[in-house]
């Protein structure tokens, strides 16, 4: 193909700063990392891997996954198969299924005491996402916002009840039928605590590799689920019940059983 068929790959116009800015938050950001000072190279302590639960927290243990839907099918056919879905039939999930794809996002494999290795990589093993999820129709548990905490293995309830409607407005109208529905909180001082200034890259590379999982995850259960990047900031903040600064919310996906016709 010679240059003149070429497909352009850039903007015949003056770009604008927004996206000049876009496309340098892409770019590698690592001389962050040797020009300032982390707090860790100045010997101050790492971050909690996740916020404890109050004493009156109402918590959930969760169905260990360990044997639970082995056998199943090839990395092969999931990768093959995996594809956003939107449409679900009205139906709920077991609690083991939930405490598998939970598992799946964000699930310890070891913990080390200040860091942990999961099921989805992350710079340095600093993990700088809370996973949180709204549980709409989930056998076993009442409907209402739980906080997943990972190296427990359990559930936080941190609202009770079903507020669909406030949660499809910060969603912009795409809650659909979904069963439950995945929140990725970023909590960068994780990463910032290592990497300072290059953390914010990895932050969001990190709700990717987590939000894979989880696409592969449904897909091993019959599920289907669609990632959302699409929202409210601030609504689903406070949805959330977070900051906006030291905490919030990344990224989010809808989970729920397909309907016969997608």
């Amino acid at each position: 193909m010679s240059s003149a068929q070429q497909p352009k790959a850039r903007r015949e116009r003056p770009m604008d700063e927004r996206f000049l800015q876009g496309r340098h938050f892409l770019k590698s950001n690592w001389h962050f990392v040797t020009d300032i000072k982390s707090d860790q190279s100045l010997g101050l302590p790492p971050p909690p891997q996740e916020l404890p639960p109050e004493a009156d927290d109402s918590l959930v243990p969760l169905p260990s996954v360990e044997h639970l839907f082995e056998g199943g099918a090839s990395l092969h056919a999931l990768l093959r198969n995996r594809k956003s879905r939107r449409n679900f039939r009205i139906s709920a999930l077991a609690l083991e299924e939930l405490s598998y794809l939970l598992w799946a996002c964000e699930g310890v494999r070891e913990n080390k005491g200040k860091f942990s290795f999961r099921t989805a990589p992350s710079g340095g093993a600093r993990h700088p996402l809370d996973l949180y999820v709204f549980a709409r129709r989930v056998a076993g548990i009442k409907p209402g916002l739980y906080r997943y905490l990972p190296v427990e293995h359990i559930l936080v309830l941190e609202r009770e009840g079903d507020d669909s409607e406030s949660l499809d407005r910060a969603l912009m109208g795409q809650l659909q039928n979904a069963s439950c529905v995945f929140f990725w909180a970023a909590v960068p001082y994780r990463s910032e605590w290592r990497y300072g200034k290059a953390a914010d890259k990895l932050v969001a590379l990190d709700a990717g590799h987590s939000c894979q999982n989880l696409y592969l995850a449904c897909e091993a259960l019959g599920f289907g689920t669609c990632a959302i990047g699409k929202y409210e900031q601030t609504e689903l903040d406070g949805y959330l019940g977070l900051d906006g600064e030291d905490m919030f919310a990344m990224y989010a996906a809808i989970v729920g059983k397909p309907a016969e016709k997608e």
